[in-house]
């Protein structure tokens, strides 16, 4: 189980703006919650180092990198078993396709998120990925039409 760790006004005004952009200056984040560069850049340690922030991250968009084609797969496994799990995870996870994956509830057992540059990529995907892999029972493919909403990980409510 994960250890929660104690956040105060400053640590959570800190997050809200690094989560907007990590690449702001301590002094501009300094003069923004109140505290001085040095109080910022030790709290900053602090977080890392406690695993709040677990990463510093682009968010890079995948139409100019020659993959356009967003699809959400819900995949369903043949079986149930931790054994079957970790190996389909482990194996989504080296896949340069998969954005994301979660182990979900429900009559899904994972959703992935999978840009590929043509249908093509993505056929050639599902047959390494999916229909030879004999865990996997079924799947099912919603393609992105348009993007509606750019993930904006500010917007996501810090927990108090």
């Amino acid at each position: 189980m994960t250890k929660s760790v104690t956040l105060d006004n400053f640590d959570r005004r800190l997050l809200e703006l690094v989560r907007r952009d990590n690449l702001e200056p301590a002094r501009s984040l300094a003069e923004k919650v109140g505290l001085s560069e040095s109080a910022v850049l030790r709290r900053l340690r602090r977080l890392r180092k406690e695993g709040v922030i677990v990463a510093d991250v682009a968010i890079v968009d995948p139409a100019r990198l020659n993959a356009g084609l967003t699809m959400h797969v819900l995949v369903q496994m043949e079986r149930e078993g931790s054994a079957i799990y970790n190996a389909f995870a482990a194996g989504v996870a080296a896949r340069k396709e998969v954005l994301s994956a979660w182990h979900v509830t429900g009559s899904t057992d994972f959703v992935l998120l999978v840009t590929v540059p043509t249908m093509e990529a993505y056929e050639a995907f599902t047959n390494e990925v999916l229909n030879d892999d004999r865990r996997v029972r079924s799947f099912t493919t919603l393609v992105g039409i348009r993007e509606i909403v750019r993930q904006d990980p500010s917007r996501a409510p810090l927990v108090k």
